[in-house]
């Protein structure tokens, strides 16, 4: 399936209050925190990146999907927003498509980790990612949707981004001077374990 995927993420400084107040909105959870990991894939040279591409296989708890995502075409959408063309499919056996993307010349280049809770309302969703690098949310939906949800989840202009778990875990990794290069729970715990060892040696 294709679709136009048009979304905001903001820093989260407080879960169960933001999940309170999207209670109090009518939100309603379809899918509890359930454990989610990523891989994206590209060329040795970053082909893909170059043109501002990514295809990404993703496990969801049992459920496994493959998604390409491209930058819209110039003067569509808002730059308030992240927008992106999506084309996202369900798979049967992740492993087999990743050997496959390595046969054509896709290795993995990026790997990343949350836990995710999934909340819907009238036209948009609304989802709490727990990272390793701190807890994000997003919403994704009509951009006249996301502003009427951001006011009514006092959510701050300066918590707001557009960025991309890629550049928010480089960012983090310039600010915190941590050595992990991907943002599983287990590199950054072991990133962060190496820091303290030098650190009191």
């Amino acid at each position: 399936m294709q679709a136009a995927e048009i979304e905001l993420k903001f820093g989260v400084v407080d879960s169960e209050a933001l999940l309170l107040a999207a209670d109090r909105l009518g939100f309603r959870v379809v899918t509890e925190r359930t454990f989610e990991s990523n891989t994206l894939y590209d060329t040795a040279d970053r082909q893909l990146r170059g043109r501002r591409q990514i295809l990404r296989l993703r496990q969801y708890g049992a459920r496994s999907t493959v998604t390409h995502k491209r930058v819209a075409d110039e003067g569509d959408g808002d730059l308030r927003y992240k927008t992106r063309i999506e084309t996202e499919s369900v798979i049967e056996d992740g492993q087999a498509l990743a050997e496959i993307f390595t046969q054509l010349g896709y290795g993995p280049v990026f790997r990343y980790e949350k836990f995710r809770t999934e909340l819907e309302l009238e036209v948009g969703h609304l989802v709490l990612d727990e990272t390793p690098i701190g807890v994000w949310a997003e919403l994704e939906g009509p951009p006249a949707w996301i502003d009427a949800m951001l006011a009514g989840l006092q959510v701050a202009p300066e918590l707001q981004s557009t960025e991309s778990y890629g550049k928010l875990f480089l960012r983090w990794k310039q600010e915190t001077g941590s050595l992990a290069e991907n943002m599983t729970f287990a590199e950054v715990a072991d990133a962060e374990a190496l820091v303290a060892v030098v650190a009191f040696s």
